[in-house]
């Protein structure tokens, strides 16, 4: 009786030891330990060495750029480009953004206005023939304040076998068939949703008259240097593209590959690739470029004012924080992505992942 009263304590003490193992390695990440007597270069090698143990644990997998007054200070890939794990990240690699997309669907919109084509308080049923949410504009869109509701991932899945794959034309279209009520009338509100961004690169097809991606190639990535940024989704003509990375999700169970469904035939609300090496570029391009006005660059970054006199955090694809900093996130399938810049410091942190990363959050929150 003593002799299996000792065994069943030796069990639970096992049970126990690996439970806190689990919990205080698996589940956490190793602490970032950046003392305030070094100087910014000990504290990138720090830095650099705090990711690669983060990677040598399968805790992230992606690219890093850390940089200061438009120079970077950490610029490195960790890990691999896809599930194979035959080929390393390099800062050339393009990494998919998810929702940090939208900044760049928003400069698509203000490439619009300066060119005269569009102004930011027209109505989209201007441009939207049979939009069924009158007084909504392109502003509210950008702003997230449209009250437009975010369904169209739902009516596309209820109508799944009737579409194939989903384009912005045919998920305006559901949209407009289905009318699901509004959730608010216009700017009462802020309420993040997709759709707000699918329908802004649907405005930009009708008015270019060119698919999404030729419009965000031809007038932004390209006359940027952005060599390894594009639009890529199913309905790409190119099945890939040099530097393209692929999504996987690695666990204790093992890994596996994370592929596109007939959803990922949208863009705007997600859809771009992209590179540390280009989000150098991406950062300057928010303080002066020669594509946009400074006026029109001020504009992404105004606090919206609700109808309500309230303002709200979200300008043109961006959260606006308080002391002139702002930020973005983004997960989609594999892609957990964060970008954050202080422009008053003139620093920005830009974490791209494609691992699936469940520690991604204590990631960033260690940097911040």
């Amino acid at each position: 009786m003593r002799i299996a009263l000792y065994i069943l304590l030796g069990v639970v003490v096992v049970i126990i030891g690996f439970f806190t193992w689990f919990f205080t390695f698996y589940l956490q990440v190793p602490e970032l330990e950046l003392p305030d007597n070094v100087t910014d270069e000990e504290k990138v090698v720090l830095m650099d060495k705090w990711f690669e143990e983060l990677q040598r644990q399968n805790k992230f997998n992606g690219a890093v750029l850390i940089s200061k007054e438009g120079k970077p200070l950490l610029i490195k890939g960790y890990g691999y480009t896809d599930y194979s794990k035959k080929e390393k990240l390099s800062i050339h690699s393009s990494l998919r953004l998810a929702s940090v997309s939208k900044q760049f669907t928003a400069a698509g919109i203000m490439l619009l206005k300066e060119q005269g084509d569009i102004d930011y308080d027209d109505e989209v049923s201007l441009y939207i023939k049979e939009f069924p949410y009158k007084g909504v504009t392109i502003r509210h869109l950008l702003n997230q304040t449209s009250g437009v509701p975010d369904k169209y991932m739902k009516l596309a899945k209820k109508n799944k076998e009737k579409i194939g794959v989903l384009t912005n034309k045919k998920a305006v279209d559901l949209l407009i068939k289905n009318k699901p009520k509004i959730d608010f009338l216009p700017n009462a509100e802020y309420k993040y949703s997709n759709t707000n961004y699918i329908l802004l690169a649907r405005i930009i097809e009708v008015v270019s008259d060119v698919s999404f991606e030729t419009y965000m190639r031809t007038q932004l990535f390209e006359p940027l240097g952005m060599k390894d940024t594009r639009v890529w989704n199913l309905l790409s003509e190119e099945k890939t593209f040099k530097n393209k990375t692929g999504g996987f999700d690695e666990t204790i169970r093992g890994i596996k590959e994370i592929k596109p469904t007939f959803i990922d035939g949208v863009a705007g609300d997600g859809g771009v690739f992209c590179s540390v090496h280009d989000f150098v570029i991406w950062d300057a391009f928010w303080y002066q470029n020669e594509l946009l006005s400074e006026d029109n660059l001020k504009e992404a970054f105004k606090k919206p004012v609700l109808t309500t006199g309230e303002t709200s955090d979200y300008g043109f694809g961006w959260m606006i924080m308080d002391e002139g900093v702002v930020i973005h996130t983004g997960l989609w399938m594999a892609a957990r992505t964060y970008i954050i810049r202080d422009t008053k410091r003139k620093t920005c942190i830009v974490i791209l992942d494609n691992s699936s990363s469940m520690f991604f959050r204590n990631i960033v929150e260690s940097l911040e």
